[in-house]
């Protein structure tokens, strides 16, 4: 696109505007071949009419969403906020050297101060490489996207263009078809107005113009529609630049200090740890000699009073006699209780031996009637 052109289209899209500028010289030839798509006996062509720069635009379209959709924008300002995340996230307040263990921290194994702002330290530390390195990546995307936004802003202009042309084409063919045109055939109508042919092309000849200031306006709304993508692809880049200068900043700046500060904040925390490590020593020291004369104490005092104890406690003797005691009444009483149980079981045996002679007796009678029964019936059928 030329330099003039380019520069009056931008002006009407930044004005709004819905008026389309005059076409310049070097534009004829793409405003006859535009008028040129318009055949009055193809109503079809009507359809097609402009069809190309609409589907350029939707081609554009699709690719400024696919391509440059402000997914680096998004992924970039996470990874920087995770960075800040994690900074914040270590707070060295907490991480007293001179902060020694309550005795339940002890008891579950819990580390020392200095040792977990060491571990929190490396982790912090990790993270912030790793954000970097990913900020780096998408510093690159974004540069990519500016160039390939700057393409697609280009690409916006020139069919914004192809599209006022189509709309100056068809403006012009209409106002050809209501000043000439239609005129002509309302005249052969009213010189002959039996002619039913010539009624028919006045009929197809309005629908015609009916049909294009239909397609004219749908051009008009895709020229707005483009109008509207072009301050926003303008403003994609902006965020872009804005975004490529925060992370510039960030790892020129603020990475390295916050580099310096912790490397310095573990340095002093490595000092401490080595002043208490001499004070835990002497600590040490002294606690083994207190709780040696401690420990010698308390076995003195277990050693003579075992040699003072008798070889046997009353206690133990009493508790044993009673346990003697009702260990004999327990079998006693077991013994009663079986006797008693075997004298029932007797009882019920007997019962149940009488019962099964008695059943023994009833089927053996009833064995020795079955032969004389049948005797008795073979006589009476003789």
């Amino acid at each position: 696109m030329q330099t003039q052109t380019k520069e009056m289209v931008e002006q009407t899209v930044q004005e709004q505007s819905q008026q389309i500028k005059d076409i310049v010289s070097h534009e004829q030839e793409d405003l006859q071949k535009a008028l040129g798509e318009l055949d009055l006996k193809d109503r079809t062509s009507i359809i097609y009419f402009g069809a190309t720069a609409q589907e350029k635009l939707d081609e554009i379209s699709n690719r400024m969403i696919d391509g440059v959709q402000n997914n680096e924008l998004g992924a970039a300002g996470a990874a920087l906020n995770e960075m800040v995340a994690s900074i914040r996230g270590f707070d060295m307040d907490k991480y007293d050297p001179n902060q020694k263990l309550s005795w339940w921290q002890k008891l579950i194994g819990a580390s020392k101060p200095v040792v977990k702002f060491i571990q929190e330290y490396e982790e912090v530390r990790d993270q912030i490489d790793m954000v970097s390195n990913d900020l780096e990546k998408h510093k690159s995307k974004l540069l990519k996207d500016i160039v390939s936004l700057d393409k697609l802003y280009e690409a916006n202009l020139e069919y914004f263009r192809s599209l006022e042309i189509y709309i100056k084409a068809g403006e012009m063919k209409l106002a050809q078809l209501r000043d000439e045109i239609i005129p002509e055939y309302e005249k052969k109508v009213q010189e002959s107005s039996d002619d039913m042919m010539a009624i028919q092309d006045l009929k197809e000849v309005r629908g015609y113009m009916d049909e294009l200031e239909r397609r004219v306006h749908d051009l008009r709304l895709s020229r707005q529609v483009t109008m509207q993508s072009l301050p926003s692809i303008r403003l994609i880049q902006e965020n872009n630049k804005s975004l490529i200068s925060k992370i510039t900043s960030t790892l020129v700046n603020t990475v390295p200090l916050w580099r310096n500060q912790l490397a310095q904040t573990v340095a002093i925390f490595r000092s401490h740890d080595a002043a208490l490590a001499t004070k835990d020593a002497a600590d040490l020291t002294n606690e083994l000699l207190e709780r040696n004369a401690e420990g010698l104490r308390e076995a003195n005092a277990q050693v003579r009073t075992q040699m003072e104890r008798g070889i046997f406690d009353i206690e133990s003797i009493k508790k044993a006699n009673d346990t003697f005691i009702q260990t004999l009444n327990d079998s006693l009483r077991i013994a009663n209780e079986g006797k008693e149980a075997r004298a029932k079981a007797l009882v019920e045996l007997n019962e149940t031996e009488k019962k099964l002679k008695d059943a023994l007796l009833a089927t053996k009678a009833k064995m020795e009637q079955l032969p004389q029964e049948s005797t008795q019936s073979q006589t009476k059928e003789a």
